[in-house]
């Protein structure tokens, strides 16, 4: 993928799940300027990187540093597994393993 093709769908991905998230933190609700949109399901373990929003939560910095550590250490603090965090989006690992496969159409 190109790396202005990539810049482009990461912009896509950041707005979509901010727009649907309301522009606030899903897991505390904090209204951020420093919002992330944060890959539930690792993006090297998805097709096309997992840039859809069945694989994104917005995520103020607090909240986004309790779900990388589950990136980084394969456990999850209390709510912040990728199985709570689907739950709080109403999406799962099925859904974005699903819409991952379209981006590449």
């Amino acid at each position: 993928m190109a790396k202005i093709e990539k810049r482009k769908l990461r912009a896509a991905f950041r707005a979509a799940v901010f727009e649907r998230d309301g522009y606030r933190c899903v897991t505390c609700g904090e209204g951020s300027t420093k919002l992330d949109a944060h890959h539930i399901t690792d993006r090297n373990e998805l097709p096309n990187g997992g840039y859809c929003v069945e694989n994104g939560i917005s995520l103020c910095e607090g909240c986004h540093k309790q779900a990388e550590m589950f990136h980084s250490t394969g456990e999850a603090s209390e709510d912040f597994s990728p199985e709570d965090l689907y739950q709080k989006i109403q999406s799962s690992l099925d859904e974005a393993v699903i819409a991952s496969k379209k981006l590449s159409n």
